[in-house]
């Protein structure tokens, strides 16, 4: 059953509560020493307010939660405001839901911990695509792991929260916003890379082909099998986006996924001129783990956001503030990335 919240209007964002995720267990104001619980990444993340207010291009973001599968699923939209339901609490909304509009979507999953979903770097509309991001239904916000501590490239609950996303965008958001169904792209930071390679694309993504999948720092072989391949191989981009000094346990999963998304479209027929230009990979930055403009999590990933049409919809690949004429070097003949120092630790987490 999927339930939607009415949001909170225009409630103001806590800007101090979106620098970092994780708490520090507080102390006791009675004078007597005692240690408070900290609180979960998401509980913090639940304290920030959900409602509207205006991205970066002036239009309109949309932040609420809704119930897929027993999941609840946080998300963010940006968009025209009168591209919005007439039932989903935004002033000027004038479709009606399940209304097909002109402008696709650029779905973002984060990396562990939550960070790109407070930042919102897809948001605004480009190239005709409205930014959404969605938070994980996870305690420590990890995209595939909806308990316990980081586990790493393991991602236990990639099945479901996958399909929770795949249901999301087909049955959740028409309720809120009009888009074009048949123009859905999808990014994912670090451990939502994983989520997205290792478990959305092979069981999904025919249902949104001839788009592409943008993956930041990081990547997985497919973990389940890959449902209808030639409804979407041969016809959808991957870019895979990685840096110099990559995390020592992504070093060698990111070549990996390469490798095996690479064999599934040949496995289906797909040529090797075409593998070329649909899958797309570069490591030139001399940055650590997403830090693609060599000096942060953050504003690396902000500016491979800001080229997204340069990279995944026919662009030349120029991303401005990567010292390379375009990143979209075809992965045939170079899948084995070279690599410089490692970042080494057992954990994606920011």
């Amino acid at each position: 059953m999927l339930t939607v919240r009415s949001p909170v209007l225009f409630f103001l964002l806590v800007v101090s509560a979106l620098t970092g995720v994780h708490a520090a267990p507080k102390r006791g104001g009675n004078g007597g020493g005692a240690t408070q619980k900290a609180q979960t990444p998401q509980q913090q993340a639940a304290a920030i307010p959900q409602g509207i207010s205006q991205a970066t291009d002036g239009s309109t973001i949309l932040d609420t939660t809704a119930t897929v599968n027993g999941l609840q699923l946080r998300f963010k939209v940006s968009g025209p405001a009168d591209q919005f339901t007439t039932n989903s609490n935004v002033s000027g909304g004038t479709q009606a839901a399940g209304a097909q509009g002109t402008l696709g979507l650029n779905v973002l999953l984060h990396g562990d911990g939550g960070q790109s979903f407070f930042d919102f770097p897809n948001q605004a509309v480009q190239q005709g695509l409205m930014g959404v991001v969605i938070l994980a239904p996870s305690e420590q916000l990890l995209w595939g792991q909806n308990a316990g501590p980081p586990g790493g490239l393991s991602r236990p609950d990639g099945v479901a929260d996958s399909q929770a996303v795949n249901d999301l965008i087909q049955q959740v958001l028409p309720q809120v916003v009009a888009f074009n169904s048949s123009n859905v792209f999808f990014t994912g930071v670090s451990g939502g890379s994983l989520t997205l390679s290792g478990f959305f694309v092979p069981a999904h993504m025919a249902n949104f082909a001839g788009t592409g999948v943008l993956l930041m720092c990081g990547g997985l072989t497919p973990q389940v099998d890959v449902v209808n391949p030639e409804a979407f191989i041969g016809n959808t981009k991957i870019h895979f986006q990685s840096t110099q000094d990559e995390l020592a346990l992504l070093q060698p999963a990111i070549p990996a996924a390469i490798k095996a998304y690479e064999k599934v479209a040949t496995g289906a027929g797909v040529s090797a001129t075409q593998v070329g230009a649909l899958q797309t990979v570069d490591n030139t930055p001399n940055g650590g783990h997403c830090e693609f403009d060599e000096k942060g999590f953050s504003s690396g990933i902000q500016i491979v956001s800001n080229s997204f049409a340069n990279i995944m919809q026919g662009g030349n690949g120029a991303v401005k503030g990567i010292n390379v004429q375009s990143v979209l070097t075809p992965v045939v003949g170079n899948e084995n990335l070279k690599f410089g120092a490692a970042t080494k630790r057992d954990t994606l987490m920011i």
